[in-house]
């Protein structure tokens, strides 16, 4: 019964349009107040939630994201991927998935990669005679890079859900192979599509023109350096490499580039402001309702209700899959990071799977989510930034989907994508 009042006060949150914290939040307490536990118990684990150290970097990495975002290094990353692999056919959607790699890899947001890259390439796409569904569809599903490739704060709120005791840096080596990979399946995914169409390819501007490119970009390339290199490193820990990046996001736009004014930097800061308010609110919320999820053992039942169904290893980790692709289309991507952790990580590592793979697994999955309707963010972006119907845009988004989804069964099915580089640090 109490099970049910806490999954079905949820489930009224999000009927009546309240924020999915405070439907999180709503739940726990009806929750503490049906088993009688005072609510200040509810209340000290709301704030246990969000007294972790490591939650420190996730505004450093929002803030040098949205730095990035109106200091003009993705446009510079636009120009060098055009430079590099804008001759191939259909050579600006190849270019679309080459500088989500590039920016994904330094902003770690697939919404600011939408954004950004997408109020770039969309509109010159459109005028280079590509079409509108096409330039949409490369730029939403390439985003994903943003939250697989390091460095991702959603990866520090799955070492958060996990327990706390996952290493951070692991968790970013982990993602370097499936997010190249899953840029690469996107990649020829675009290409099909794009001999399929007719598109063709840009001319080759020369090795100068590459050279010169590369070294506007330079600067840029070298936040994701210093944030993920000083982890990777041991000089710095992900909080000081959060900082430092920052401050050199900081440098390069207001200083190299010259690019980022008064209007942008104060932007700047209050996105990052909210954004990280709106994720520690969420995060000691589902700190509560975790809580409640481990009194209830929803993850033995959850396990057991597998088990009855196969004990076949392969299959559990699909329905794993289908269910966490099933949950991402309905619902906000560090949500469900915080709340299926603590009940889908024990089954996994049941069956043999490591965190380390697991959490990459779940970044992938969920990555996908904000590429589905109905509730799918980078979509809602994308087909704005486009000017298209989302219909139009999901009707033929199909061969990314199967591209993306590929990816993630390589990384499910084969650890060593995931756990190679991982485990080199041992």
């Amino acid at each position: 019964m109490g099970l049910a009042i806490v999954f079905g006060l949820f489930a009224l949150g999000l009927a009546v349009g309240a924020p999915v914290a405070f439907a999180v939040g709503l739940a726990a307490v009806g929750g503490f107040l049906y088993e009688g536990l005072p609510l200040f118990v509810a209340f000290q684990r709301i704030l246990s939630g969000i007294s972790v150290f490591s939650l420190l970097a996730i505004p450093f990495f929002i803030f040098a994201g949205e730095l990035m975002l109106h200091g003009g290094i993705s446009q510079r990353l636009v120009r060098l991927a055009s430079a590099a692999v804008g001759r191939v056919r259909g050579g600006l959607g190849v270019v679309n998935v080459t500088s989500s790699m590039l920016f994904g890899g330094i902003s770690g947001s697939a919404v600011a990669d939408t954004s950004a890259l997408g109020s770039i390439l969309i509109p010159v796409m459109k005028e280079k005679g590509y079409d509108a569904d096409y330039a949409v569809n490369v730029t939403v599903t390439s985003s994903v890079a943003g939250v697989v490739i390091p460095p991702s704060h959603n990866m520090i709120l799955y070492a958060v859900a996990a327990g706390g005791g996952l290493s951070i840096t692991k968790l970013f080596m982990a993602g370097i192979v499936p997010g190249i990979l899953m840029c690469g399946l996107l990649a020829l995914a675009a290409y099909l599509v794009a001999v399929k169409r007719g598109y063709q390819g840009e001319r080759f501007p020369g090795w100068q023109a590459l050279a010169i490119s590369f070294a506007a970009a330079l600067p840029g390339l070298l936040t994701a350096v210093i944030i993920v290199g000083g982890v990777l490193s041991g000089v710095l820990t992900v909080t000081e490499s959060g900082a430092f990046g920052a401050i050199y996001a900081i440098v390069v736009t207001a200083l190299v580039y010259r690019e980022l004014r008064w209007a942008s930097f104060k932007q700047a800061v209050y996105q990052s402001v909210r954004t990280t308010a709106l994720v520690m609110i969420l995060v000691g919320c589902a700190s509560a309702f975790s809580y409640l999820l481990a009194l209830y053992s929803v993850p033995e039942l959850l396990s057991n209700t597998l088990l009855g169904i196969t004990d076949n290893p392969l299959a559990i980790l699909l329905m794993l899959n289908l269910i966490l692709l099933a949950l991402g289309m309905i619902m906000d991507m560090a949500a469900l990071i915080l709340i299926c952790t603590p009940i889908f990580l024990p089954i996994a590592a049941q069956f043999g799977m490591d965190p380390i793979q697991f959490g990459i697994m779940m970044m992938m999955n969920l990555g996908l989510g904000l590429c589905t309707p109905p509730v799918g963010a980078c979509l809602f972006v994308g087909s704005v930034v486009g000017k298209i119907k989302i219909e139009q845009t999901v009707r033929t988004i199909w061969p990314f989907y199967l591209a993306l989804f590929a990816a993630l069964m390589l990384v499910t099915y084969v650890p060593a994508l995931s756990m190679a580089l991982p485990n080199m640090l041992e």
